[in-house]
């Protein structure tokens, strides 16, 4: 009978965990870059099957927004559980209806893009240190 309870117990904090991870997608933007990741592949997708009606690939795309999220919650559930607690994401979704929390999802797409731009000089640059160090090391031997 112990076990059966602990069982229940553990099958309710998955799911209550699963609500708050999925909360806090929505309230840190996640959410809605998950949704356009979906339009982009849908988008990509349509030259490849241009005889598909237009209407068949709208009712597609509403369908995969709908259910991928909820798989990708369910896939993403271990690997949070693993690193914060229920509470730790209580207090992060608390961070994210501030108003501070709020100005950061706004604005962390564009944080984001324009670090990948940043990023991608630096790692030329380091690039391009290595290669001067590996003809250095090439020219003295």
């Amino acid at each position: 009978m112990a076990c059966i309870a602990t069982l229940n117990s553990f099958a309710q904090s998955e799911s209550d965990y699963e609500r708050s991870l999925t909360k806090l997608l929505e309230v840190s933007g996640a959410e809605k870059t998950f949704s356009m990741v979906i339009q982009q592949m849908m988008t990509a997708m349509r030259p490849q099957y241009e005889s598909v009606p237009q209407e068949y690939w709208d009712d597609m795309e509403k369908e995969f927004k709908s259910t991928s999220l909820t798989d990708l919650v369910g896939m993403l559930v271990p690997i949070y559980q693993k690193h914060l607690t229920q509470d730790d994401l209580k207090e992060i979704i608390s961070f994210y209806e501030s108003p501070l929390g709020k100005k950061f999802a706004e604005k962390q797409p564009f944080i984001t893009q324009e670090s990948m731009q940043v990023g991608q000089q630096w790692g030329m640059q380091i690039g391009m240190k290595i290669a001067a160090k590996m003809q250095e090391q090439q020219e003295g031997k």
